[in-house]
Order: C-alpha cells, then structure tokens, then sequence
C-alpha cells in the first residue's frame, strides 16, 4: 500500500501539477515529436525516484516512465476533438493500473520521510481535489461549455479555479474530521453566492452549466473523502 501512495503521488503530482498546460498544448500539436513529451516522462520519473528513495529498485521508476510515455504516445496519437474528454480518463485509468501492478509485484515498503501511511493517505486525498479535480471537471463538462459567458469585468484572474479548490479542500477537512453540518454550510453560502451569478444570465445552457460544474466539485470532494475515510480503516 505505502509504495502504490508514493507513486500515485509522484503520477498526480507529475500530471496535474508540474505539468504547465503550454507543455499540454505543445504535446497536441506535435504529438511525439513534441520536447515537451519526453520532459514530462522525465518530470515522472525523477518523481518516482524522489518518492521511493530507494535506488536498489531503480528500475521500477524506469518502468513508470516507459509505461508513461507508451500510454501517452497512444493517446496523442488517437486523440482528437470527439474522442479528447474519453482517452483523457482512459490515459489515467490506465496509469493507475501500472501503478497498482507494480505495488502488487514489488510488495515492500520503501519510503522518504518517515511519516505514517495514513498521512500520506490524507495528504494524497487533500491533493486529489486539488488540480486533478479541476481538470477532471473541466474535461467532463467541456462539451457543455456555453457560448455565453457573464459579465466577468470586475473578476480575478482564475478566481473560479481557486474558488473551487479551496470549497473543495473545506469539504474534504470537514468529512475527515467528521463535521458534515460543515459541508452543509457550504453548500448553502455557495448557492447565495451563485444565485447572482445565475440571475444576471438569460441563457438557461449557461445556468445548467454552472449548476452541473458545482455539483460535480462538491460530489468529487465528497467521493473522495469518504474513499480516503474507507482505505484509512484497512491500515
């Protein structure tokens, strides 16, 4: 279990984190031909190396970034504008197997810092609804996306990104620590707040929209902590 956290971590971190989107778009447009491809391959493998610190198996890092990069490459090579949102969760269905494969071959625990398995349980959890959780519910809901935006003059930048990570972080501490009334709080103060959002749009696609991408953060910090809670009790 603690080799398959570390190196879910490194593949999450190395995805969704240290992976800047200008290397994403650079990837689509030249497919392997892309320097961005490899650089990533690399960003995983150095991570897997960081999280394990165990160089006796400096094989099974190479063994990620290969099934990495042939996983990637099929992907790229397949993927184009009907079929993106489907292959992207394939592509990660299929790094995750690879990584439970390899935990269940190489059954010893190796780790970096000493610190607990259900530490490193938590802290993967709190980061799932991070970056990964946005980019997943951006993915679902691409193909809904309105053509009419509101009125976004007086915005931050990415204020909508970061107001979702951070709900999505309450949510999670309030279920971990087991303060539900903390999530029904939220829910409520997010609804006020998007009512003037909703209200402000004539187009109902646009209202659907904001409902579903809402619903989807919520559901997804929910899942998650509740799979974090149940994979903590096996420890």
């Amino acid at each position: 279990m603690l080799l398959a956290l570390q190196l879910l971590f490194a593949h999450f971190l190395g995805d969704f984190l240290f992976q800047p989107y200008s290397w994403v778009k650079d990837k689509e447009r030249r497919k392997l031909a892309s320097p961005k491809l490899y650089f990533h391959i690399l960003v995983h493998i150095g991570l897997s190396y960081l999280f394990m610190w165990d160089f006796s198996l400096w094989y099974i890092p190479l063994i990620v970034g290969g099934t990495h990069l042939i996983i990637d490459a099929a992907k790229l090579t397949l993927q184009n504008e009907r079929n993106r949102r489907y292959l992207f969760f394939i592509d990660q269905a299929l790094h995750l197997i690879v990584i439970f494969v390899i935990a269940l071959v190489w059954k010893g625990e190796f780790q970096f810092i000493e610190v607990p398995k259900e530490l490193w349980l938590y802290l993967l959890g709190a980061f799932l609804v991070t970056n990964p959780a946005s980019i997943s519910i951006k993915t679902l809901i691409s193909v809904y996306t309105p053509k009419t935006e509101i009125e976004e003059d007086e915005s931050l930048n990415n204020a909508g990104k970061y107001i979702g990570i951070l709900e999505r972080l309450l949510v999670y501490v309030f279920i971990i620590t087991q303060h539900w009334e903390g999530v029904g709080f939220l829910i409520a103060a997010k609804s006020i707040f998007r009512f003037s959002d909703l209200t402000q749009s004539k187009d109902r696609k646009l209202t659907e929209y904001i409902l579903i991408g809402t619903l989807l953060s919520f559901g997804i910090a929910i899942g998650v902590a509740l799979l974090i809670q149940i994979l903590s009790y096996s420890f």
